[in-house]
């Protein structure tokens, strides 16, 4: 018998399979380092900003990804409202 389980599929979840560093690199293409400080005011965004800094900053900082995970999906959002105008 199998006692691991395998995890539970998560269609509906935005951020299934997303990680961090894609999360990051989608913010930063679409807004640049400095709308993204703008956004969320931390200096690994603001003072040299680089995704690996950044990465290790916000691996160790839970309300920090909660903004950057937050800001991704507003930007998903923002992105299919403006496919369909």
């Amino acid at each position: 018998m199998n006692t691991t389980a395998a995890p539970p599929a998560q269609p509906r979840n935005p951020l299934h399979g997303i990680t961090l560093e894609m999360m990051l690199t989608a913010l930063a293409a679409h807004y640049g380092w400095a709308g993204l400080a703008e956004r969320i005011p931390v200096r690994c965004f603001s003072s040299q900003p680089s995704v690996p800094s950044s990465l290790k900053f916000l691996r160790k900082t839970p309300w920090a990804r909660e903004k950057v995970e937050s800001l991704y999906l507003f930007m998903l959002r923002e992105r299919r409202r403006e496919q369909r105008s």
